[in-house]
């Protein structure tokens, strides 16, 4: 392969790794530590710091106006806004807070400021988990490992639809599990959680920072579920209408009031919900419904957000088992023309109103875009059929011990390659710096991989990147040893770089296949840790292989083509006779 090829490969190779890195590289250098503290809160505290912040820029902005004086520092914004806003043909000859509040209303600039830091944040959100992440030992918190209760599933599926549980099932019903806890964690305002499946009937959830465990597990396992009730529309206006006078007064957590009479004893309030720009569960009103269940969310088996065919709105449409139908087809039949809400852990999600008696396929219409309808095919789908889960294991990691494990961590892993670097240096002289630009092209090439996969790094994951410095410069001086015997026998530069790398060649493949093997089975076979080591490994492996065979020759090459070099100092006791090609 021609030298000029294999520099352009190791600049595209060089390049794409960097575009996988800089999430990384820009998430833990260059946000500030308070913004990275606000991004990797959840939706739900972001939404408030948003909200808050921009209340405070408004008091700020209004303050300015009444002195006359110019745009608070970092609301320059504003002013791009207004100029689009603005309805007269001339534009005022000074932008300052007095011309904005003239464009805008005291709530457009609050959206507009809440917009500006709401978008930055879940930017950086965004950003953050596209990094590289720290394992809960080094960044501490919560793990909790649940177990699916499958026999309980099995009886489940055979009384209800006469057949075992299959692993299109399973798949189907974890995946909608998933969706519960996630909602769930970051709805009761935790950090951003990682929540996956481990195994075939096992969840495995990490919540970084966490300092109160019970919490957290009681949210977890609490019951939840769904549920169709009917609205009573006389009860919500007397209770809106109670409200009014007494704007502090709320329901209990379970729809029940304090407040005798207010509503009839067969009465539950709960709060209206709907999606908002952070994907959270938004506040808009409270409406009372029956307390009788017309149908529960165990009987929905096929959900989707589709568009009606005649009139393109869209809607919700979902398909019951055989006892769902017949019970929904009688409530459907007696309360035609009546509205039907849908209760999701004490919230209602959306309210819809019954048309015709229904059996099987209901469909759910409304004034609703399409964003809202996936929305409610999400809560459906989440509601249907839950696993039921124990919780099989769970720990608890301080955030000092976290600190702690990443600065010991650090430096084991910089000052094992520091040790191995100038080992090469001092060892094979010149022909050691080769090795050390392959062994720092290395460990670039690893954190990159390592980036563009989302792993998790964990004190096992540092460990096999320790080990992988230690392994890559095997293939270095396997090389550099070939090549000295070639020089014993009186070789030229040429000669001698072209049979240290093609007689090494098959030596280093070996023993890197072999580790391979053995990392993949751990991959495989392991989990946790030894699964995070076993693929630190493999990655290190490829990565080594390549620089070591690929970059550290095409340098030995470069040197000898290009700079005309040559002599060959790959020892200290070898010296080459350049004018006679041989060695002294």
């Amino acid at each position: 392969m021609r030298k000029r090829f294999r520099f352009f490969i190791i600049l595209f190779v060089i390049g794409v790794c960097f575009l996988f890195l800089y999430p990384t590289a820009r998430w833990y250098f260059f946000v500030p530590r308070d913004e990275q503290a606000l991004a990797m809160g959840s939706r739900e505290q972001i939404r408030d710091y948003a909200r808050r912040t921009a209340g405070q820029d408004l008091e700020k902005l209004t303050i300015a106006a009444r002195s006359g004086g110019a745009l608070p520092e970092g609301m320059d914004f504003l002013i791009d806004a207004a100029k689009k806003a603005y309805q007269s043909r001339s534009l005022p000859e000074t932008w300052d807070a007095v011309a904005v509040l003239k464009v805008f209303t005291r709530s457009d600039v609050q959206n507009l400021l809440e917009t500006r830091y709401a978008d930055r944040l879940l930017k950086l959100k965004n950003l953050q988990q596209n990094a590289v992440q720290l394992g809960l030992d080094l960044s501490g918190g919560l793990s909790i490992v649940l177990q699916g209760d499958m026999d309980a599933l099995n009886e489940t599926f055979r009384a209800r639809y006469d057949r075992a549980l299959n692993d299109q099932d399973r798949e189907v019903l974890f995946g909608q599990t998933l969706e519960v806890l996630s909602g769930r964690v970051d709805r009761f305002g935790l950090t951003e959680p990682v929540i996956r499946r481990q195994g075939s009937d096992q969840i495995y959830i990490e919540i970084p920072g966490v300092q109160d465990p019970e919490r957290i597990k009681s949210i977890i396992m609490e019951s939840g579920g769904l549920s169709f009730r009917l609205e009573d529309p006389e009860a919500t206006q007397a209770f809106n209408n109670y409200l009014r006078t007494n704007p502090g007064f709320s329901p209990n957590e379970d729809g029940t009031l304090s407040v005798p009479d207010l509503v009839g004893d067969d009465v539950l309030v709960f709060g209206v919900y709907r999606k908002d720009r952070y994907g959270l569960d938004e506040f808009t009103g409270y409406a009372a419904v029956k307390k009788e269940v017309a149908l529960d969310g165990s009987h929905i088996q096929h959900v989707s957000a589709e568009r009606d065919n005649r009139t393109n709105e869209p809607g919700v449409s979902f398909v019951l088992d055989s006892a769902g139908g017949d019970i929904f087809y009688e409530f459907t039949s007696a309360n035609r023309g009546k509205s039907l809400a849908i209760v999701m852990d004490n919230r209602i999600k959306t309210i819809a109103t019954i048309n015709d008696a229904i059996r099987d396929s209901v469909r759910i219409s409304g004034r609703f875009s399409v964003e809202e309808a996936n929305n409610i095919a999400t809560v459906l789908r989440s509601a249907a059929l839950p696993v039921k889960l124990d919780v099989v294991n769970q720990q608890s990691i301080g955030p000092s011990l976290g600190a702690d494990t990443i600065t010991r961590g650090l430096y084991a892993l910089l000052g094992g390659m520091a040790a191995v670097l100038i080992f090469m240096l001092l060892y094979y002289r010149s022909a050691g710096i080769n090795a050390v630009v392959a062994q720092i092209l290395n460990i670039y090439l690893m954190f990159s991989i390592l980036s563009a996969f989302n792993f998790t790094l964990t004190l096992p994951s540092i460990a096999g990147f320790i080990l992988t410095i230690g392994m890559a410069v095997d293939a270095s001086v396997i090389i550099f040893e070939r090549m000295k015997e070639e020089q014993r026998l009186g070789k030229s530069r040429r000669a001698v770089i072209d049979a240290g790398f093609n007689k090494a060649f098959w030596s280093i493949m070996d023993s890197n296949i072999t580790t391979l093997i053995a990392a993949l089975f751990l991959s495989q076979l392991g989990t946790g840790p030894i699964k995070g080591f076993a693929v630190s490994l493999s990655i290190g492996i490829f990565s080594s292989v390549f620089t070591a065979l690929f970059v550290s020759r095409l340098m030995f090459d470069f040197s000898t083509d290009v700079m005309g070099t040559k002599d060959l100092k790959v020892s200290w006791l070898i010296k080459q006779n350049t004018e006679a090609g041989g060695t002294i």
